[in-house]
């Protein structure tokens, strides 16, 4: 199972469980908290991964590697309707495309990271949530609430690799399974828009939905297409392309990264 699919019933307070519109063809996982809320796993049940994660000693910045901005990071909260993404930063610039106020499947309401700014500070370059193939747009940011984050995840689909950064010092470096080839995991820049929780079972405790889309899924998928960070009861795929494009995880990886991947995290994917 590699999807977040569409449940934003759940937000509604109906009566069917979100996991429900999760499909892998197996038995679907049930729902075990609302979905901006956070799980922390009983004691003891933790399931590590064949090869154990590893914390990493803190690096120095100048040494980060994989693209990974240093320095705290600029957030905006996306005010409904949405924002006008243009081509460049000015309003007489062609529209690009609109960044959505609420994420796909969940209705969470979505932190975008900018990326780079104009040299006035009026604008921010961001990437569009759900859009394929990854486009980027400048928006206006005047009005909007800002925050920092000095946390950016990383993966690396060569290496099955999923790494997470703290102020450019490397904290953690764990195995992913990633999709596989005829499903393969898009690379591109990505926030995290929806932290979900669940039981145990396909998706394992918790899931990171975050702003992109599967544009290869697998014949005959009937789930959605939202990709993940997420964990799994099948922990022997770890480290290998299997997935329908999400990237699973060990539940020691979920229970260390919860603390650390708030929504609007910079997750950036590299093939």
């Amino acid at each position: 199972m590699s999807w977040l699919a569409t449940a934003f019933a759940a937000l509604l307070g109906l009566a069917t469980p979100a996991a429900a519109h999760l499909a892998d063809g197996r038995t679907p996982v049930i729902a075990s908290a609302p979905v901006h809320a956070a799980r922390v796993a009983p004691p003891g049940t933790l399931r590590d991964q064949p090869l154990p994660p590893f914390p990493i000693a803190p690096a120095r910045p100048r040494t980060v590697r994989h693209g990974i901005p240093l320095g705290p990071q600029l957030l905006v909260r996306v005010p409904d309707p949405g924002l006008a993404a243009h081509r460049h930063p000015t309003g007489s610039s062609r529209v690009v495309g609109t960044v959505r106020p609420t994420s796909k499947y969940y209705g969470v309401p979505i932190t975008i990271w900018v990326q780079a700014t104009n040299a006035a500070g009026t604008w921010g370059k961001v990437q569009l949530p759900y859009v394929w193939p990854r486009t980027d747009g400048w928006i206006r940011l005047r009005g909007l609430h800002r925050s920092r984050t000095s946390v950016v995840v990383s993966v690396d689909l060569s290496e099955h690799t999923v790494r997470v950064y703290r102020t450019g010092s490397l904290r953690y470096r764990v195995r992913g399974a990633t999709g596989a080839p005829s499903s393969p995991t898009p690379p591109g820049d990505y926030v995290v828009t929806d932290r979900v929780a669940f039981g145990g079972g396909a998706l394992g405790s918790f899931a990171f939905g975050i702003s992109g889309i599967q544009p290869r899924l697998p014949a005959g998928w009937s789930g959605g297409d939202q990709l993940a960070i997420h964990g799994t009861d099948e922990p022997w795929s770890i480290g290998r392309s299997v997935s329908a494009g999400c990237v699973r995880v060990s539940e020691w990886s979920l229970d260390h990264f919860r603390p650390l991947l708030r929504l609007g995290t910079p997750v950036i994917i590299e093939a």
